[in-house]
Parts: C-alpha cells; sequence; structure tokens
C-alpha cells in the first residue's frame, strides 16, 4: 500500500472513532431522556439500536486488525492504531450501559427517590466523554490530565446519591405490606444499578483519556 494511501487509511479510522462516540454519546442521552419521562417506546429503540453499535465496533476491529498485520506500523502509528482499538472498546461498553438505561427504564413505575438527580450524574459523565474524544481527535494531553481528575466529581456524585438513597430508605415509614417492601426494594436495585453504570461511564471516559495520552506521548501514567 502506498504511504499516501496508508496515511489516509489512518485518517479514516481517526474518524470513525470519532464518528462512533457521537452515535455512542447520542444513545447514552437517550437513555437518560427515557428514564426521566419514563418513555418504554424511546427505551426500546435504545435497547433495539445496541446492535448497529455493536456491528459498526467489529467492523472498527477489522480496520485495526488489518492495519498492524497488512501495514506492520511501528512508533507512534502503532500506538495511535492500538490506542484505537481500546478506545472503541470502551465505546461499545458505554453503548452497553445505555442500553442498561434502557432496560432499568421498562421496569421503572415511579419516582420513588426525587432527591437522586440521575440527569446530574448523567449530564456530567456525557461531558467527560465529549471531552475525551476531543482529546482523541486533538492529541490533546493536557485534557487528558483535566478529565483523569473530573472522574473524582463524578465518584463523589455517586457516593452522594447513593447515600441519599440509604438514608431515605431507613427514615421511610408506611412500608408494612410485602407488596410494598418488594416494589421499594425494586426501585432501591434499579436506582442503585444507575448510579452504578454512570460511574462506570465515567471510568470509560477516564480509560479513553488514558490510552489517548500513551497514544500520544507513550506515557503510561495514566493507565494504571
Amino acid at each position: 500500500m502506498p504511504r499516501d494511501e496508508y496515511q489516509d487509511h489512518l485518517k479514516s479510522l481517526r474518524e470513525d472513532v470519532l464518528y462512533m462516540s457521537e452515535i455512542v454519546v447520542d444513545r447514552l442521552q437517550m437513555g437518560l431522556n427515557s428514564l426521566e419521562r419514563k418513555d418504554e417506546e424511546l427505551a426500546r429503540e435504545v435497547i433495539d439500536g445496541d446492535h448497529e453499535i455493536n456491528e459498526l465496533y467489529l467492523d472498527l476491529e477489522q480496520d485495526c486488525i488489518d492495519l498492524i498485520a497488512l501495514q506492520q506500523p511501528v512508533a507512534g502509528d502503532l500506538r495511535f492504531i492500538a490506542a484505537s482499538f481500546k478506545i472503541i472498546t470502551d465505546l461499545e461498553r458505554i453503548a452497553d450501559l445505555a442500553t442498561n438505561l434502557g432496560e432499568y427504564t421498562l421496569d421503572a413505575r415511579q419516582d420513588t427517590f426525587p432527591d437522586v438527580d440521575v440527569q446530574e450524574i448523567g449530564a456530567a459523565t456525557i461531558e467527560m466523554i465529549e471531552e475525551s474524544m476531543i482529546a482523541y481527535g486533538d492529541e490533546d494531553t493536557e485534557m487528558c490530565y483535566r478529565i483523569a481528575e473530573r472522574d473524582d466529581d463524578i465518584d463523589e456524585m455517586c457516593e452522594t446519591a447513593s447515600e441519599l438513597v440509604a438514608r431515605d430508605l431507613i427514615e421511610r415509614e408506611g412500608i408494612t405490606s410485602e407488596e410494598q417492601i418488594q416494589e421499594t426494594m425494586q426501585d432501591v436495585y434499579r436506582l442503585l444499578l444507575t448510579i452504578r453504570d454512570l460511574e462506570r461511564v465515567g471510568d470509560h471516559a477516564v480509560n479513553i483519556a488514558a490510552r489517548t495520552l500513551y497514544m500520544v506521548e507513550s506515557d503510561d501514567d495514566l493507565l494504571y
């Protein structure tokens, strides 16, 4: 393959990874919207659309494999391809978490814990993903460190939300029947899973930033 064509393939890979991130962020926002509105139709759209993300992931995985196998890249190009492969893996997992939000929507019937602001946490994680992909696209290493620092804020928000659920449950009165107990426990379980999944989205955003830093500077500071 001529050098110019090879560079075009590398450029296309970067553009395709960025395109995948846009779709994944859109699905995550749809999942959050479905939760907020209790919109079962939107939730099913998120769930049913997961196969599109999976197919895109497999296509990009094959592109990475082909570039390594056929071109035997070295140094910076190899790090770029390897980082891109790891990043699409994180994006695919974020899409799976968005699907979870759709499934939680189908189980949700009411806001049992209105003081827990899932949407605020979700918006913060979306910002992290978008910034991590900007860092990848622009090879911005300073932004990589800022994203890693923001993960502490996400963790704190999730911890606070979990504590609110526990405190509300402890202080609640009037739950006496077995049916009420079961319904409340299902709501607790669903909400805690939602919080956990959003925290994981933040972790994947940090992974993307860490791989970008390694890609650009061969610096593994954020990988461990």
